[in-house]
């Protein structure tokens, strides 16, 4: 709730400074935003404002929603280019570059073997070889081609985009803009728990202080925040069980296998899109490999937690986000890959 400004006779009264915060359904969850000092009447027209984009990126960039233009693009795969708005062919032309920079660990065109694999847990059954591998041959960002001044193509029928991974943080980028114009100057946005910005700090404070989640449900510690984006990836946070075994909803486009090992993924960066596609490729890749991969880009740094509790992360980590581990609790480790 925002308080009236009010004023009697013919005084005049410095207009007071408000902390105001709300949270609405964008993007398949609740964006919550916290805006610091500023008037509550300006507070209020800017909390619209950034709702309006969140919903306006929704309805171009979800793939559930059939009028959206990714979902046209998932219907004309294999026709040719598709005029689309520039947001789209600048999301894809991103995701197309982030795919190679993540050793195709993260990709959009996944969508055929997220299908898959809801059908194979609807009827309880693994996919066949032959199914994936029919499946496999859809995938592939390197087929998107983005054409200025035509569109965009995806080169095979069948193809389908899931922009999932990569569009909050891609709305929380475009949202930026809008927190500047409104001399908004401390601000957090929250999709769900897992895409972040944090702008600014709160008063008193070096930055916007968060908890940190693991896989296993039990908090690992705390970071803070100051004009960073976060971005975490979970393994397991959705999971069906085929027979007897575990699988996660998130997919490895290079085998098309879900993932089965619990693990958690957090990157900060100065991007929150690129934030997402790193939390990806980190829960994907070797942990090796992945920490490399976040400690090369400039500004990144990641962690890794582990279904036992094990804590990995860039030579940067602790430095850049003030992290304070939390004592391990009595909590019984999450399950091994093999059947729980």
């Amino acid at each position: 709730m925002l308080s009236a400004v009010l004023t009697q006779g013919c005084a005049t009264h410095p207009t007071p400074m408000s902390d105001v915060s709300d949270g609405h359904y964008a993007m398949g969850t609740i964006l919550e935003i916290e805006i610091q000092g500023l008037e509550p009447q300006r507070a209020a027209r800017a909390l619209d404002e950034l709702y309006d984009e969140a919903l306006r990126l929704d309805r171009l960039l979800s793939v559930y929603d059939p009028a959206s233009e990714i979902s046209r693009l998932n219907r004309t795969a294999g026709r040719g280019p598709q005029p689309v708005q520039p947001e789209v062919e600048e999301i894809l032309e991103r995701s197309v570059a982030y795919a190679e920079l993540t050793r195709g660990t993260f990709d959009v065109t996944v969508g055929p073997l997220v299908d898959l694999w809801k059908q194979a847990a609807n009827r309880g059954e693994p996919p066949t070889a032959a199914e994936l591998a029919a499946a496999r041959a859809r995938v592939g960002a390197n087929r998107i081609s983005v054409i200025p001044g035509e569109g965009v193509a995806l080169g095979a029928v069948g193809m389908k985009l899931d922009l999932g991974g990569i569009a909050k943080g891609y709305a929380l980028d475009r949202m930026l803009p809008l927190l500047e114009r409104n001399g908004i100057e401390s601000a957090l946005l929250n999709f769900g728990q897992s895409s972040s910005w944090a702008l600014g700090a709160p008063a008193g404070s070096s930055g916007w202080r968060l908890l940190v989640r693991g896989p296993t449900g039990r908090f690992v510690g705390l970071i803070t925040l100051r004009d960073q984006a976060l971005s975490v990836s979970g393994s397991q946070g959705q999971w069906v069980e085929i027979g007897g075994r575990r699988y996660g909803h998130i997919i490895d486009p290079r085998t098309g296998e879900p993932l089965t090992r619990a693990r958690q993924a957090v990157v900060v960066s100065r991007s929150a899109t690129l934030a997402e596609a790193l939390s990806l490729a980190l829960l994907v890749l070797e942990s090796d490999q992945g920490l490399e991969l976040v400690a090369e880009q400039p500004g990144c740094e990641g962690l890794l937690i582990e279904g036992d509790g094990q804590l990995r992360s860039t030579p940067g980590w602790n430095a850049a986000v003030h992290f304070e581990p939390l004592p391990a609790s009595e909590e019984a480790p999450w399950p091994s890959d093999e059947a729980p």
